[in-house]
């Protein structure tokens, strides 16, 4: 998952090219006044979207983020945000995820949107 993941507690449920699920706590992502950092519902949703185009890349092929947009709409305080990646696009260059977050009680706090690039290993 990487040395950020593992520092902001992210744990991943689900990982295939079309569906990805992970969360991360509240306690220890927030900012100083209380919320959980924008940043952190950015991390948790470009890293699931990366990781699901990383296993459609397959084999000699790796996906790289170029495109990520976020819309934030309520905030989280406590507990766990859980992000739910669906794949839009699934191509041989390209692939698009949406990432929809939501707090324990499942209301959605944040929309991602990312495109990750599909290159060839060398």
């Amino acid at each position: 998952m990487g040395e950020l993941a593992t520092k902001m507690g992210m744990e991943i449920t689900e990982l295939t090219a079309e569906r990805a699920v992970g969360s991360i706590p509240v306690e220890g992502n927030r900012q100083p006044v209380g919320l959980l950092h924008g940043g952190a519902y950015v991390v948790l949703a470009e890293s699931l979207g990366s990781m699901a185009a990383n296993v459609h890349a397959g084999p000699g092929r790796y996906a790289v983020g170029i495109e990520l947009s976020a819309s934030h709409s309520r905030s989280a305080t406590s507990g766990r945000v859980t992000g739910t990646c669906t794949a839009i696009h699934l191509g041989g260059t390209l692939t698009t995820h949406e990432i929809v977050l939501t707090d324990d009680e499942g209301r959605r706090c944040s929309t991602v949107r990312i495109t990750n690039m599909i290159r060839e290993r060398r």
